[in-house]
């Protein structure tokens, strides 16, 4: 549960597997399974079931090569406890078997590693952070951790590396200063990671296009005419970021020292992503949480100190939280919940001041607060009550309208079809013989499949592809739909908008235009709506135009009130067969929201 928006993604969860006997070492006792679930799930984790778990002791695992993995639900947001580290930490401040940790930075007295950022990456990468690991400490569970979390931090927070890309590197192979420009691909050569010969970065991207981990980050960088590359101060390559490290600086288990740089197109991001992972890892080193700093020289010459890891200050009203939150308990309980969720917290006379650590980025507003202790009082404990206000509820005179006409359309014949709010390019352009650069159209930047890469600007579509999907059905077809359509206007907060728009077809051996023009007429006859000659603007008419999406001469706009409202019409037939249909088919489609 989230209380706030604030939070980015805080409703979605991702999911992360453990090993058992990692997870109950930090506890300090022997845990059995039932126990494990009883402390996760008020911490506002969830076991997640899985086709291949099976249930021991009412708790869902995995049993994997003698080993038994734990599968456990992570709010998106909660980047830090993405890997047993954080997520052990976590949970012992929780149960109060330690006290939450203090990081620190520091300086070493032989200087600094600097990066510097040369002009060329404006062009396609312009910024970077680094951070050094000092005398850490893997073994084979720690390093596996350690390259798991790098890899879930690619997948969301960084958004598949678009927007940061990860580079670890042993230090004691390579040596600073390190320099960050860009360079035409023929020009950069090393040996990536796992490779055993060097390539040019122009033939990576033909090596790894049927790599399957690999090949979805080629895009990224692939049509800019450079590439970002990182070098050491003799030339050597440590990474092509965001597609790979070179072999020469790769980190082991005998790796002592990492130097960690993260390239990125949005530098708050990339000082997130460098916090969280030597937070993380930070406890390996010869001194726990301790992690030091690299000097960062911009193309502008100024140099800044990374990471940062700072403690933020806010303050919260007890009474505040608890309106919020729904208890009634003392600002010295308040601060104890906190503090058990790795906010340090202390009770002044003006207020509750909240220590956020460099680990909690997803605390960026105060009601992230009031959800922390709801989290640690436990959602269980919090009584249930009967709102003190009371609320007149009333329908949305826009989806009013739309249920009314719902009725009548379908008393009228037609069966009333749902179709969905996104579609492909296709769709909306060449099917229905648009051009696309003329269509206001919203754009998923990530689609998950051709069929939803934008939303859809008009009804039409979905309607022919539920047709074409029933074309064994009894002649005549009749469906109908009243819903959005979305569309780019800059006049608006957001950017888009959604119309309510109405939608017939008609579907038979004849077109069948005198049925949706019966149509229309009853539906302009519901709305008290006069027809006229078009010499009198407070009424509808039909004008004859030429729409690419209609047979010539068999097309009209519906003009209400002097202004345009829709079109009705024959459907050309290079739209029929684009949708796979064998019968001619009259569609009209309305824009409502006027007639409010």
């Amino acid at each position: 549960m989230t209380m706030g928006n604030s939070r980015e993604q805080g409703t979605h969860r991702h999911h992360i597997t453990l090993k058992r006997r990692l997870l109950h070492l930090p506890f300090g006792l022997i845990a059995d399974d039932q126990e494990v679930d009883q402390r996760v799930f008020p911490f506002n984790l969830e076991l997640s079931e899985d086709c291949s778990s099976k249930l021991l002791n009412n708790h869902i695992v995995v049993e994997e090569a003698d080993e038994v993995i734990y599968k456990i639900e992570i709010p998106a947001n909660r980047y830090d406890l993405l890997c047993v580290e954080g997520l052990s930490q976590a949970l012992r401040v929780f149960l109060g078997k330690s006290p939450c940790p203090t990081f620190k930075t520091v300086i070493p007295a032989q200087g600094c590693q600097r990066l510097i950022v040369k002009p060329s990456t404006g062009q396609i990468r312009p910024f970077a952070v680094a951070a050094v690991l000092r005398n850490v400490t893997f073994n084979s569970d720690r390093y596996a951790s350690f390259i798991d979390l790098q890899d879930k931090l690619h997948q969301n927070l960084c958004r598949k590396r678009t927007l940061v890309a990860i580079g670890t590197h042993d230090l004691d192979t390579i040596q600073g200063p390190f320099t960050y420009e860009a360079l035409p691909p023929t020009s950069i050569k090393f040996k990536p990671l796992n490779q055993e010969k060097e390539y040019t970065a122009a033939e990576l991207m033909d090596l790894y296009a049927n790599e399957s981990h690999l090949k979805q980050y080629l895009h990224i960088i692939k049509d800019s005419p450079v590439y970002p590359v990182i070098k050491d101060k003799n030339g050597v390559v440590l990474s092509l970021p965001p597609i790979i490290n070179g072999e020469h600086s790769k980190i082991s288990l005998d790796t002592k020292n990492i130097f960690i740089e993260c390239t990125a197109t949005d530098l708050t991001k990339a000082r997130v992503v460098l916090d969280t992972l030597v937070s993380m890892f930070s406890c390996y080193c010869s001194e726990p949480f301790t992690v030091e700093k690299c000097e960062v020289e911009s193309p502008s010459g100024d140099v800044n100190m990374y990471p940062k890891l700072e403690n933020r200050i806010e303050s919260v009203d007890a009474k505040k939280v608890n309106s919020m939150v729904g208890i009634d308990i003392t600002p010295e309980r308040i601060a104890t919940l906190l503090t058990q969720m790795c906010l340090n917290t202390t009770v002044q006379p003006d207020g509750i001041t909240v220590e956020i650590p460099p680990t909690r980025h997803d605390i960026i507003h105060a009601c992230d607060i009031y959800e922390d202790v709801a989290i640690a009082y436990g959602y269980n404990n919090i009584v249930r009550t009967l709102p003190k206000t009371n609320t007149i509820a009333s329908q949305l005179p826009i989806n009013k309208l739309s249920d009314l006409l719902r009725e009548q359309l379908a008393q009228a014949g037609f069966t009333e079809a749902l179709t969905f709010s996104l579609c492909s390019r296709e769709d909306i352009s060449d099917k229905i013989k648009k051009p696309l650069s003329a269509i206001p159209v919203v754009q998923i930047s990530n689609p998950k499949a051709l069929e939803f890469q934008v939303a859809r600007t008009t009804l039409l579509p979905g309607l022919l592809k539920t047709i074409a999907a029933n074309k064994k059905m009894p002649l005549p077809l009749k469906v109908f739909e009243v819903s959005d359509i979305v569309v780019k206007n800059p006049a608006v907060g957001v950017g888009a908008q959604n119309i309510r728009h109405l939608c017939a077809v008609n579907y038979n051996k004849s077109p069948g235009f005198e049925v949706v023009h019966g149509l229309l007429d009853r539906i302009m006859q519901l709305l008290e709506i006069k027809f006229t000659n078009g010499s009198d603007d407070q009424g509808y008419y039909l004008k004859a135009t030429d729409d690419e999406t209609f047979f010539p001469g068999r097309c009209a706009e519906i003009i209400v009130n002097g202004k345009k409202a829709g079109v009705l019409g024959v459907l050309h037939p290079e739209v029929i067969t684009s949708f796979e249909l064998g019968y001619p088919c009259a569609a009209v489609e309305l824009n409502i929201e006027p007639f409010l």
